[in-house]
């Protein structure tokens, strides 16, 4: 067998010829874009029954990714709904939220694999009327969409109060109704009263308890109920709060609850259930640890607390309370008190036989020096530095340290018929070592009657921003009749960025309203119907 030499300078010339195909890397294929088609029955609108804008979305696909849906808004692009979802694999369970109501809506979605291979589709889910008791009139009167904090409105509804159940739902930025919870047919929830309203927990879930019932409920993206809790006999009344550890602080009446003289007390219990066992873990009775005969600021011997706020302070593992006819304290863990912030008139002995006038919180002017006018200290006069809070609602510890509250200003001063009525959001700056209470923020003064709410009411501190949420929920004048708005507030330069217009036929707006994300997180949906 012969053998034939290539001479070198024939290589040479050969490699020079083709030396970009010899040195180029081999291409990878161009990614595809592949139209698919969803059958109808892999979309299940509100499979839980408790979620008429919600949708599971099922299929398959050939290529393994993850699924990004667009949900086309009425109002432009900036109405569309986007979410990317953290799926990888040929299967797929893709939560749908933020539907219209009475609506054809459009849905877009597209799965991605590592190569960037796409493959898409579109699905039509028709959507029927709101139920009734809804709001009869939502209007955006001013929106900054450039400025506001990102998200949506999450609203505890009570504008079908007395009726039941209450409904919670949520407003895009345009005024639109995209999701609420609606239990009319769960016999359960048919008669839900949650009070403070709904919340969202720290897994992305939503939270609420109901005085009907007597539980805590843990509810999912599409209504789905995934866990509940008993109160140990407890009745429930106004807030749940969420510890960082999952526990859960509530706000309580306890049957057959009676002061020394043997008349009987509501609203004056708080206590904390453990998340995983449901057993009550500590108790707070607020007979003990204040004074239940106080009647500065009602006469009510019976609801003479009336608990309407809850919060955990992590820093020092004590929890603040807002009654609203006595003010707002702060409790130790084994029901101590360590400071009172409120008008100091009135304030006696608790069943301990302590004098709570030595935890009661000092103001000081803006320079920083304590005010002595005892007008001031006892609420009859407004300093021009610091207001006392008045039947407050939403206590809200801030990055700072600092608190926030809604200062609804009800009997402001103890003059029920004043002629000037203003609710407003109030930050407060608290000394424990000093006992002293600087007032550093406050909005909501200079909009008088357009925004005062006697009772509910929520602010809430946007940290993305820095904005504030000032709401308040009751007998606000809008457009056409009563109930509550929603105002964002820009914190440094008090410049309004948004505001919602809220009416209903029986005058109340909402409890609370809070800004968040419409979907926490991009996890697909793992839950079984």
């Amino acid at each position: 067998m012969k053998k034939y030499l290539i001479p070198p300078a024939v290589v040479f010339m050969l490699l020079s010829c083709h030396k970009d195909k010899i040195l180029e890397a081999p291409k990878e294929p161009a990614p595809t874009a592949v139209d698919f088609v969803i059958p109808l029955e892999s979309v299940k609108l509100n499979p839980s029954g408790n979620a008429p804008l919600a949708a599971l979305l099922k299929f398959t696909t050939q290529i393994k990714g993850h699924t990004d849906i667009v949900i086309k808004g009425k109002n432009g692009e900036a109405s569309d709904i986007y979410q990317s979802f953290t799926d990888s694999s040929n299967t797929h369970a893709i939560p749908i939220i933020g539907l219209y109501p009475n609506y054809a809506n459009t849905v877009e979605i597209t799965v991605t694999d590592l190569k960037k291979n796409k493959a898409k589709s579109t699905i039509t889910i028709v959507t029927g009327a709101l139920p009734e008791k809804m709001p009869n009139y939502i209007n955006v009167d001013l929106a900054s969409f450039a400025k506001m904090e990102s998200g949506i409105n999450l609203v505890s509804s009570f504008s079908s109060y007395p009726n039941s159940p209450q409904i919670p739902y949520i407003l895009d930025n345009y005024g639109e109704i995209r999701w609420y919870l609606d239990f009319r047919n769960n016999p359960d929830l048919k008669n839900l009263f949650y009070d403070c309203g709904i919340s969202r927990l720290i897994n992305g879930n939503y939270c609420f308890a109901d005085q009907s019932s007597g539980k805590i409920y843990e509810v999912d993206l599409l209504g789905k109920i995934i866990h509940t809790w008993q109160l140990g006999g407890y009745v429930f009344h106004h807030d749940v709060f969420e510890k960082p550890n999952g526990n859960f602080l509530v706000s309580v009446s306890k049957p057959g609850s009676i002061h020394t003289n043997g008349s009987s007390t509501i609203e004056d219990f708080v206590i904390e259930i453990n998340r995983n066992g449901g057993d009550i873990v500590n108790t707070w009775d607020l007979r003990e640890s204040l004074d239940e005969y106080r009647t500065a600021l009602t006469s009510d011997s019976r609801d003479w607390i009336h608990v309407n706020g809850l919060v955990f302070d992590a820093s020092d593992n004590t929890i603040i309370i807002s009654g609203r006819t006595q003010g707002i304290i702060k409790l130790t863990s084994d029901n101590h008190v360590k400071w009172i912030l409120g008008s100091h008139k009135g304030w006696g002995m608790n069943r301990r036989g302590e004098n709570l006038n030595q935890f009661l919180l000092k103001p000081l002017d803006a320079a920083g020096n304590l005010i002595a006018d005892s007008d001031v200290l006892e609420g009859i006069k407004n300093h021009a530095d610091f207001e006392w809070n008045w039947y407050q609602h939403s206590p809200q510890i801030m990055p700072t340290g600092n608190l926030l509250l809604f200062d609804n200003g009800d009997i402001r001063n103890f003059n029920p018929s004043a002629p000037t009525r203003y609710s407003r959001a109030v930050e407060y700056k608290i000394n424990t070592n000093n006992m002293t209470v600087q007032q550093v923020w406050t909005y909501g003064k200079e909009g008088g009657a357009t925004t005062f709410s006697r009772i509910i009411s929520s602010v809430k501190y946007l940290p993305r921003t820095d904005h504030i949420l000032f709401a308040p929920g009751f007998g606000v004048p809008n457009g056409t009749g009563f109930g509550g708005k929603i105002v964002e507030i820009d914190y440094k330069t008090k410049d309004i960025v948004f505001q919602e217009s809220i009416s209903s036929a029986n005058g109340w707006g909402f409890h609370r309203a809070i800004r968040m994300e419409l979907y926490p997180n991009g996890k697909p949906y793992t839950e079984a119907f």
